[in-house]
């Protein structure tokens, strides 16, 4: 196995190296490939899905990051792109990673047209490196580069965002993860270890910037800047010990939800809970600005992993636009065919057919505004947007493996099947009629 920069860093695990480390976007464990060499280090190096590792520099024992804000082109999905704010040229920024008892310092250049700050969240500091403009710190201006320096005298799951006009650069995209590894391992160390973080937008049809100004009718819901079918699965080999790292930078609470399994709740902001606390779920709900980490053993298969709020698992939704549900709409298509040429009505019979009629039948939608719902599975359209994604267990896969398996081979007579194509087919029992 090559040694790569990002082998380098976790091999080290915290030890003086004295040259520049950490792995970047184009590293192949971060773009599907496998990742380096595990070493010595006590802990898993963390897979941002459709993210990356920020790399640092060794100066005289402290760990040196370099973090700048600036504007991004960011793509949703295929055929959805915008001008995002971000750091390093991506939403949401890079991934940090450290260890308890780091040294850390972080630069930060502003490259935005209004000041700006960083706050790291959840992260026990002096409150001048807080981050906050205007309490803790005057603003970092446009061209300027500040430096943020303090220990890690913690672990956990933790993020970081603006502490300055955040209304429109945490809506634009200003956001990333920062993960902090226990300085001795763990008692039950994981397998693999994943991060998200969790967004929604407010990308108009037709435009092509996000609006900061919308409170509530957001129409894209993301992990990682990412909507389904463009989210990267979890690949994960079967029976390992699987950790997934959580945050919500959002406007809502959503219940993210794991087919398959029952997880166990074992930490956040707060690091790993001690064992006597965590608890079972299927569902969790993570709060706005909460981290959670939820940790399984990989069942064989493919799971859907998502948000339970079932329009956070859509795409563009047309808010406000009447209820047609039952309606018989076809008797205005000739009327309104007239004023919108090449139009076709939906939604009378539910909206599966929405999915249908952009992907087989190439109706157009408005310039860079993904369908509410896409994907194809091995046995159809998935239906499916926004919040969505996959774990993918596979029996004998590389401990660090993460390219896509592709769909899962069901083992004989475990799917459903049809046993009639008749609706009146057999004797069902049914609610008694009121009298």
């Amino acid at each position: 196995m090559s040694i790569t920069r990002r082998s380098l860093v976790f091999a080290a695990g915290g030890a003086a190296l004295g040259t520049t480390v950490g792995s970047s976007a184009g590293a192949a464990a971060g773009r599907g490939g496998k990742a380096g060499a595990q070493g010595a280090a006590p802990w898993r190096p963390i897979r941002t899905l459709n993210g990356w590792t920020l790399p640092y520099t060794l100066k005289d024992g402290v760990k040196e990051f370099h973090l700048v804000a600036e504007e991004v082109e960011h793509e949703f999905a295929p055929g959805c792109r915008a001008r995002c704010w971000g750091y390093n040229g991506s939403t949401p920024g890079p991934t940090i990673e450290a260890v308890e008892g780091d040294h850390v310092r972080i630069l930060v250049t502003n490259r935005l047209p209004e000041p700006t700050s960083i706050h790291w969240h959840g992260i026990l500091l002096p409150s001048g490196m807080d981050g906050v403009s205007g309490l803790s710190q005057p603003g970092i201006g446009p061209g300027e580069t500040f430096a943020y320096e303090f220990p890690l005298r913690q672990h956990g799951t933790h993020m970081y965002h603006p502490h300055a006009d955040e209304l429109v650069q945490l809506g634009v995209g200003m956001m990333g993860l920062f993960i902090i590894h226990p300085a001795g391992g763990e008692p039950e160390p994981v397998d693999r270890d994943f991060a998200f973080i969790m967004h929604n937008w407010a990308l108009h049809p037709g435009t092509f910037r996000p609006d900061p100004s919308i409170m509530l009718d957001f129409d894209l819901w993301t992990f990682n800047s990412k909507v389904f079918p463009a989210i990267e699965p979890l690949v994960v080999r079967a029976g390992e010990r699987v950790r997934v790292r959580i945050g919500n930078v959002s406007m809502y609470n959503h219940p993210i939800h794991l087919h398959g399994h029952q997880f166990e709740v074992t930490g956040g902001d707060g690091g790993r809970w001690p064992r006597e606390r965590w608890r079972r779920e299927v569902t969790e709900v993570v709060g706005v600005g909460q981290m959670r980490d939820l940790e399984f053993i990989a069942a064989p298969g493919d799971w859907a992993l998502h948000c339970h709020m079932s329009h956070h698992t859509m795409n563009a939704m047309g808010h406000g636009i009447p209820n047609v549900l039952g309606a018989r709409i076809q008797d205005s298509d000739a009327a309104l065919q007239s004023l919108l040429p090449g139009m076709m009505d939906m939604g009378a019979n539910g909206m599966s057919e929405h999915q249908e009629h952009v992907e087989t039948m190439n109706l157009p939608g408005p310039a860079n505004t993904l369908p509410m719902m896409s994907g194809t599975g091995p046995y159809g359209a998935l239906e499916m947007g926004g919040m969505f994604t996959v774990v993918k267990a596979r029996s004998g896969l590389a401990p660090d493996d993460f390219l896509d398996p592709g769909w899962y081979k069901a083992p004989r007579k475990t799917v459903a099947w049809m046993v009639s194509e008749d609706p009146n087919f057999g004797n069902p029992v049914r609610a008694k009629k009121a009298t």
